[in-house]
């Protein structure tokens, strides 16, 4: 993955010799002093689910998931090949950074004091 095409703020964090991609926002920040590090955004592109255990079998198709949180999946689609995948990855992390995804709607116990701050920090004035 060229990493000069990832929005500002992503990088990536994990590449695999299978096509496996991790991508992850502001790293820097979700630190646990800033921000809580298991909040860490970050995007799976994987030939099956992004859950899968080592070793385990992949799929024909490849699947993007990005996780605000390892329980909360604020996008999921699948893709007919890795290239396809990396393009919807690279859409999803522009949209996440510019504010254009509603994280606050994917919680079921609202964190106001920490989306104000995740809003400051993807260019979002609430």
């Amino acid at each position: 993955m060229d990493a000069s095409s990832l929005p500002a703020g992503w990088q990536c964090w994990h590449e695999e010799r299978d096509g496996r991609v991790i991508l992850a926002y502001r790293p820097d920040v979700f630190d646990s002093k800033a921000f809580p590090a298991p909040c860490l955004p970050t995007i799976y592109v994987t030939s099956g689910t992004p859950r899968r255990r080592p070793g385990s079998s992949t799929t024909g198709t490849w699947q993007v998931t990005l996780f605000l949180e390892p329980e909360i999946e604020a996008v999921n689609e699948r893709y007919e090949d890795r290239a396809a995948a990396i393009d919807g990855a690279i859409d999803h992390a522009e949209r996440f950074a510019a504010g254009e995804i509603d994280y606050r709607s994917l919680y079921q116990v609202p964190r106001e004091a920490y989306f104000d701050r995740l809003d400051e920090l993807v260019g979002e004035s609430g």
